[in-house]
């Protein structure tokens, strides 16, 4: 027979399960579950730019170099940051007498691939042949266009010759590493490698990876498991599993987090900070909500090949029939500033002296009647042949507040007489096919993602066009084609002095707010949702995410 104890007892022993079971959470926390609404259109670290997949990747591979919290470039594959004062850089005059520089990184000397395989120049020399490959489709690939040569020393050691001296000469973040003996078979066809290779293949394979945490499982367009890595080298991270859970409606991530599904929601790819205020305000007191403003530019990509979008007179009509204060302010409480040119605020190159288009409805109507979009027909402008002004305007599905700002760009450009049509894609699909391949008919709202004072050769310069010859590598969605940002883009890379160089960025944002490539909305800000236990977590502000800092987070102590 079972006896049961008394009422007051019971009730006492329960309180202190409890307590026992708070003071002892942060031993019993062997899984972290991070919620994002996107999910990566690729885990090849060198193809296609999106950040779910940098934020991904931030835990389980390492750039040679990054920018950390305080916008300070520091080494994390590396060992020493090379500089002109150290002589880890050093200048040399070229056979056309140009001056070049060579810049000597050594790999740390117990990085190790997942499968034990040793991190060493045989994988530098492979990612560089990919990288120098036409038909490679990396992303950046005008990076590895300045490398004219790479000199091995050691298996640990290796020089990059450039043919040109950037200020940025020892950055080299885009030089993500790939294993050479897993990727080279792979990259035996170049033009195919994207399709073919092993990160997309078979991601669970542990040589792929060199971080905290190695990928264990992926289930497309849902999650990613990633676990410890018992090769890692460095600090050992707190949690012995990381789920990435993809959950692309905004709502639904958060009825997640509130249920426990989830245990934080990723600032860089998570809720807009209309959704994070909202949220604060119902639920502040379980969660610490961060908000920090960083140098992510919300704007609309054009289609420049789109006769109607060709016209400079209807892109600025486009802009005068926009009230981006208001839309700031009534969805963002104000926090995310109106954007005038690409380059933030935050940014000590940014200006505010550019041709700004405040909110002015008769000014775009007359400069559509200029262009010709003079006759009404059901509210509709429309040109002397007939055809109707009418584009098409696409984002990321799911994203609650995207869909919001399209409803108002929609209204708003109806007012005079602009018919939008929207058409939204998942993330990966968005980002991997219609923006790189330049499948869009009409406008693209998304985000570009910036390190500081970076130089947007590859979203503006005219070599950085997607085209199926170069197989699509570049950024410059638009087509944009202009030969005074061309030499912008040149000059500021080479320009050392930084007061000239402050002068030559000025130069380009008022070309850019000139010629509006494309029509910037608004700078945007993060919002951090965490758990009270969680500590560690340190947004930086940038491109570079907070999980390339990971095995600094920690589950923090009960107080005494």
């Amino acid at each position: 027979m079972v006896k049961m104890l008394p009422a007051s007892l019971r009730a006492m022993l329960g309180a202190l399960a409890l307590l026992l079971v708070a003071s002892g959470s942060a031993a019993a926390r062997e899984q972290l579950v991070i919620g994002m609404t996107q999910f990566p259109s690729t885990l090849n670290p060198n193809i296609d730019s999106m950040m779910a997949k940098a934020y991904v990747l931030g835990m389980a591979h390492r750039p040679f170099t990054a920018y950390d919290a305080d916008w300070e470039l520091v080494c994390l594959l590396c060992t020493k940051l090379p500089t002109l004062e150290n002589g880890l850089a050093k200048l040399e005059t070229l056979d056309d007498g140009r001056q070049g520089i060579a810049v000597t990184y050594s790999i740390h000397s117990d990085a190790t691939w997942g499968d034990g395989v040793p991190v060493t120049t045989e994988d530098v020399m492979f990612t560089y042949e990919t990288g120098a490959h036409p038909q490679s489709g990396i992303a950046n690939a005008e990076f590895y266009r300045r490398i004219l040569r790479i000199d091995v020393k050691d298996d640990k050691t290796f020089t990059m010759h450039f043919d040109r001296v950037e200020f940025t000469y020892n950055a080299i973040n885009d030089f993500e590493l790939l294993p050479a003996h897993l990727e080279r078979d792979a990259f035996a066809e170049p033009a195919e490698y994207r399709n073919r290779t092993t990160y997309d293949a078979d991601p669970a394979n542990p040589g792929l990876w060199f971080g905290p945490y190695r990928i264990v499982s992926v289930t497309p367009g849902a999650q990613i498991v990633l676990e410890r890595n018992p090769t890692w080298w460095g600090e050992p991270p707190a949690f012995e599993r990381v789920v990435v859970r993809v959950i692309e409606n905004t709502a639904a991530l958060e009825a997640n987090l509130l249920s426990g599904a989830i245990d934080y929601i990723a600032g860089e790819v998570g809720l807009t900070v209309d959704q994070a205020l909202a949220f604060e305000t119902r639920h502040g007191d379980r969660f610490d909500i961060l908000y920090k403003p960083v140098l992510f530019y919300e704007h609309l990509d054009l289609n420049l090949e789109n006769p109607i979008l060709a016209d400079r007179r209807v892109r600025q009509a486009l802009l005068f029939a926009l009230d981006r204060q208001k839309i700031t302010q009534q969805l963002f409480g104000g926090q995310q500033p109106v954007a005038f040119t690409s380059v933030s605020p935050l940014d000590w190159v940014h200006t505010g002296s550019v041709p700004r288009y405040a909110y002015d409805p008769e000014r775009a109507a007359a400069l559509l009647d200029e262009a010709g979009w003079t006759k009404m027909r059901d509210g509709i402008r429309h040109n002397a042949a007939g055809d109707p002004l009418s584009l098409e305007l696409m984002s990321t599905a799911g994203d609650r507040t995207r869909e919001l700002v399209e409803q108002v760009l929609q209204s708003q450009w109806r007012a005079v007489g602009v018919d939008i049509r929207i058409r939204n894609q998942p993330a990966r699909v968005l980002f991997s096919e219609t923006l790189s391949k330049r499948q869009f008919e009409g406008m693209v709202l998304f985000a570009w993602l910036s390190a500081p004072e970076n130089v947007p050769r590859t979203i503006l310069h005219s070599e950085s066009i997607p085209t199926p010859e170069n197989n699509f590598t570049g950024q410059n969605y638009t087509g944009f084609r202009n030969a005074k940002m061309d030499r912008l883009i040149d000059a500021i890379e080479v320009e050392l002095d930084r007061a000239k160089r402050e002068q030559l960025w000025h130069r380009l944002q008022v070309l850019y707010a000139e010629g509006l490539p494309a029509l910037p909305l608004f700078f945007r800000a993060q919002a951090f949702i965490l758990p009270p236990w969680l500590d560690g977590v340190t947004p930086t502000g940038h491109l570079d995410p907070s999980t390339l800092w990971i095995e600094d987070w920690r589950v923090s102590s009960p107080a005494e």
